[in-house]
Parts: structure tokens; C-alpha cells; sequence
């Protein structure tokens, strides 16, 4: 890989914002000043994006050493001093020296494990992946819960059925409930074919009723005695009022 180390240069000394600094103890890897003590190099580290940048101190204006976080694995590692806080970038190219580093503490050895191992792009690919399976669920959920919303609100918005137990009147008359309304034949209580719609009309359902052996008022009197004498009471009546008052005229002609 070749790269242009003034542009490098730049990109470590600008002003974007670093994922992880701090100080950390290194070991070998390529540029870096070997110590005779064995005790490593104190160095202050920056990362950026998949850059591993070394400075002399936080101030410093000229990076030490560049490491390309991709195709390599950051793991812990036994330091060569006891009580350091250790680890290793090592990368899958032969040839390649591991980097040996030590943090401080426990949690700043932690810190930089799980920020060098999320630095590169490969990780970066397996993140995206990951986020647009859960985006794609995400809207397969929602289009499902729309879904379902609209056939509820649809299933309370749908016409009910009309009530057969209490039909609307025919012509001002309420029919018998196993009559249809509509139809061509007396069986279904509408208009008998060949008959003036007006006969129908001024008839209406009474003369249906009394087809079918039942009163239009007494549906219970079926036979025809019973139907002449339950028709017969109003004339009967009235043949008595009339009997009356030609009786009581012939009893003021006598004086």
C-alpha cells in the first residue's frame, strides 16, 4: 500500500474528531524505536476511522508510526513486563510482526480492544448488514400492522345486514316474515302477474291472509266458520243497530 506521507500527515494533525487516544506502551512493530531496558515505548495514540496514528505526546506535530487497522485481529496478549495490561494487533499476511501494546489499566485495555476491533471496514460491512436485515424486518412489521389495522377499521365500517325480524312495511302494511318483498308470485306477497296494480293495492296483504285460510287481525282463526263468524260480528251489529231504529220510528207513527 502506498500512501502519501504528507497527506497522512495532515489527516493525523486535523481537526476531525478521533474514535479512541490515549497513552499505551509498545513493543516491536514497524517504526517504532526499540528500548534497550525491554520496557516498551510510552507513546501517545490516536485512532481514526481504520488509522492508528503514535505521537511522542499529545502535542506532538509528526506522527511516529501509521498501522492500517484491516485484515488483522486485535487480541490480549502477555506483555514482556508482569502487571501490564497487554495486547496484540496481529495481522493474517505472512511476514507481517505483530503489535505489541500494553494500556495502563484493566478498562483502558478493554476501551482499546473493542475500539480497534470495530475500526475496520470489514467490521463496518457486517454492521450494515446487520442493520438492514432489522430495517427490513422493521417494515415487513409495519407493513403488516397497517394491514391489519385497515381490515379492522373495514370490519367495523362494513354495512350490516338489514333485520328480518322487523322488516319495513310493503304499501303501508307489514308482510308476514316468510314473504318476500319482491317477486311475481302470490307465495311472495308482492303483485300477482295479471292483476291491476290497484285491485293489488286496494286489497293488499288481507286478501294473502285470507288465501292462506289466516285474519289479517286474528291470524289464529283459519277455518272458514270461524272466519264467517269473526267477520260476521260487525254485520251482525250493525243489522241490530238498524233493526232498532226502525223499530223505535214504527213506535213513534202508532200515536
Amino acid at each position: 500500500m502506498k500512501l502519501n506521507k504528507r497527506s497522512v500527515a495532515h489527516y493525523a494533525l486535523s481537526d476531525s474528531p478521533a474514535d479512541h487516544t490515549g497513552f499505551l506502551r509498545i513493543w516491536g512493530g514497524p517504526g517504532t524505536p526499540t528500548t534497550p531496558s525491554g520496557t516498551g515505548r510510552r507513546c501517545w495514540f490516536v485512532l481514526k476511522g481504520n488509522l492508528l496514528f503514535s505521537f511522542e505526546s499529545p502535542e506532538g506535530r509528526a506522527p511516529l508510526s501509521l498501522v492500517v487497522l484491516e485484515g488483522c485481529t486485535v487480541e490480549l496478549a502477555e506483555a514482556p513486563i508482569p502487571e501490564e495490561f497487554a495486547f496484540a494487533i496481529r495481522f493474517d499476511a505472512p511476514g507481517v510482526r505483530p503489535h505489541l501494546l500494553a494500556a495502563d489499566g484493566q478498562a483502558a485495555q478493554e476501551a482499546w480492544v473493542k475500539a480497534l476491533s470495530r475500526a475496520s471496514f470489514g467490521y463496518m460491512r457486517l454492521v450494515v448488514r446487520e442493520l438492514e436485515g432489522q430495517l427490513q424486518e422493521a417494515r415487513q412489521s409495519l407493513a403488516s400492522h397497517r394491514c391489519a389495522t385497515r381490515k379492522a377499521i373495514a370490519s367495523r365500517c362494513k354495512p350490516q345486514a338489514p333485520n328480518h325480524l322487523f322488516p319495513s312495511p310493503e304499501n303501508g302494511h307489514f308482510l308476514p316474515s316468510n314473504c318476500s318483498s319482491m317477486g311475481s308470485t302470490e307465495e311472495g306477497g308482492s303483485r300477482p302477474a295479471g292483476r291491476d296494480l290497484a285491485e293489488w293495492e286496494w286489497q293488499g296483504p288481507a286478501s294473502f291472509l285470507l288465501s292462506k285460510g289466516q285474519s289479517p287481525v286474528s291470524p289464529e282463526t283459519s277455518c272458514f266458520s270461524t272466519l264467517h263468524d269473526w267477520y260476521g260480528q260487525e254485520i251482525v251489529e250493525l243489522r241490530r243497530g238498524w233493526q232498532q231504529r226502525a223499530l223505535g220510528g214504527q213506535l213513534e207513527c202508532e200515536p
